[in-house]
């Protein structure tokens, strides 16, 4: 997908914008910034969406974005981007709740939220060559070292995105922390669909749209680990 401006109508600039969102109704502003992927609270997968009722074309190639946060990235891609269908998955309840009220303010129909664990709910969601791209930016670090289990990018998700990717599909992994950027990267190095495009560090974002927090690291002069890969199936 080849970099380029993008343009909001007015009243959605905010998108793309390190200030405050627009409150939504019934959002509790006090969300949590971790939550614990292995409680049994989320260890129930989610039921299969019905595509049909939530994107007007499913013919049009689909990325999923993994641990989307609030949204506000993918909003932006989903309106830039039309001929694309776009998913995001989040842990966080109240976050998907008012994304998708956003998605309706917006008036989009390639795009959805779901509230879900990725690492238990993933293969519900698609049949094998369905994900033409996907996308995990700044997921939660979980530092100690007896955390780390938490973290998203775990080899049964490398895994079962080899399954469902098609094809020549990407893979893009970006952090502000070195550790867990190197982690994610060799987890997909390790598995013998996915291959380095380019091998190592990537530059810039090949995306036309950054996260906030990779505006925000940019503006503070932090670095930011980006890797890219390319699922060949054999």
């Amino acid at each position: 997908m080849e970099q380029e401006q993008t343009h909001l109508p007015s009243e959605f600039r905010w998108l793309l914008q390190p200030q405050p969102a627009p409150v939504s109704p019934g959002l509790d502003q006090r969300v949590r910034n971790h939550v614990n992927p292995l409680s049994a609270l989320y260890s129930t997968p989610a039921s299969p969406p019905h595509w049909e009722r939530m994107y007007a074309h499913l013919d049009q190639p689909f990325h999923l974005d993994i641990g989307t946060g609030t949204g506000r990235f993918l909003l932006a891609m989903a309106h830039a981007y039309p001929n694309w269908n776009f998913l995001g998955v989040e842990i966080r309840r109240p976050l998907v709740e008012r994304a998708n009220r956003w998605c309706q303010d917006l008036q989009l129909d390639n795009i959805t939220f779901l509230f879900a664990n990725i690492n238990v709910t993933l293969p519900n969601l698609f049949a094998p060559g369905d994900l033409a791209r996907v996308s995990i930016q700044f997921p939660d670090p979980w530092f100690k070292k007896r955390h780390q289990k938490r973290r998203v990018v775990q080899p049964q998700l490398v895994t079962e995105l080899a399954r469902l990717l098609q094809d020549q599909g990407q893979v893009f992994l970006q952090s502000d922390i070195q550790e867990v950027a190197v982690e994610m990267a060799e987890r997909f190095h390790q598995h013998p669909s996915f291959h380095p495009a380019p091998p190592g560090l990537l530059p810039e974002n090949p995306l036309p749209i950054p996260t906030l927090r990779e505006v925000q690291c940019l503006r503070q002069g932090l670095p930011v680990y980006r890797y890219a890969f390319v699922c060949k199936l054999d």
